[in-house]
């Protein structure tokens, strides 16, 4: 059933009826304690994945590397396309590994500070994205499997998210990251031997997506102030009451996007 036309009725002595909220997506961790909560999370679930892929690895290494033979993604082979959700936890080697343990716990953690529900949904798009363009594109007599390109597309998403959500801690953190590892880039381009450029690629891709796919939908504020103040209700910390002296340090940091 749709709402009236003339919207809702007010009443003597009761409170005015409320309009139907529209959907949005979760809002990012704004206060410093929902930031700390989610930094938490994001330890727990980056430690838990290494922990996962380490105890994989030790089965395959058992088994001779059956599991990475087996579950391989293979360049249009049909039967390879489910295995695009497991290629990522599979290595060819112990150096292979070790090399993917490192950037993948940082990349994953930064990725997954800011929320760990939009970072399994952006884990889930890039693992896509970058299983499918070695599908599609790589050499059939290639067996494409790694981590690589969950590192890449957390790179990606990590460098431009601060960009999407208009948020200055995480531009900083964006631009800091790309400076420092502006050198993986390198890998994924064409003719890069031992790795599988198109699985780097397709991650990275997957990521610049993701970023925008799962930005902060919330309506910037005005310039001048005036625009609606966030609420606990909001998903951000209720700011001081207009005579507190913290009241205008509070917009201050909360203009420049560091609550």
């Amino acid at each position: 059933m749709g709402a009236p036309k003339n919207g809702p009725v007010n009443t003597p002595g009761k409170k005015p009826g409320k309009a139907p909220k529209k959907d949005r997506p979760a809002p990012v961790p704004t206060s410093p304690e929902q930031m700390i909560t989610e930094a938490r999370k994001a330890f727990f679930v980056m430690f838990g994945l290494l922990a996962v892929v380490w105890l994989v690895q030790l089965a395959n290494f058992s088994d001779h590397y059956a599991l990475s033979r087996d579950y391989a993604v293979v360049s249009g082979d049909v039967g390879t396309l489910p295995d695009i959700l497991v290629a990522p936890l599979l290595h060819w080697s112990w150096a292979h590994i070790e090399s993917n343990s490192g950037p993948l716990f940082v990349f994953g953690f930064l990725a997954a500070y800011r929320g760990v529900a939009r970072f399994l949904g952006l884990t889930l798009l890039i693992a896509l994205s970058s299983g499918l363009v070695v599908w599609f594109f790589e050499r059939g007599d290639v067996a494409t499997v790694g981590a690589s390109g969950l590192i890449f597309g957390y790179f990606g998403y990590v460098v431009v998210r601060g960009l999407f959500d208009r948020h200055l801690i995480d531009t900083l953190v964006g631009i800091v990251m790309g400076a420092s590892f502006a050198y993986l880039l390198t890998v994924a381009v064409p003719g890069t031997p031992g790795v599988s450029w198109l699985g780097h690629l397709g991650g990275l891709l997957g990521g610049l997506l993701g970023a925008w796919l799962f930005r902060d939908r919330r309506a910037p504020r005005a310039a001048t102030g005036g625009g609606t103040p966030r609420t606990p209700a909001d998903g951000g910390a209720a700011p001081p009451h207009p005579g507190s002296p913290r009241s205008d340090l509070y917009k201050e940091l909360d203009d420049l996007g560091l609550l």
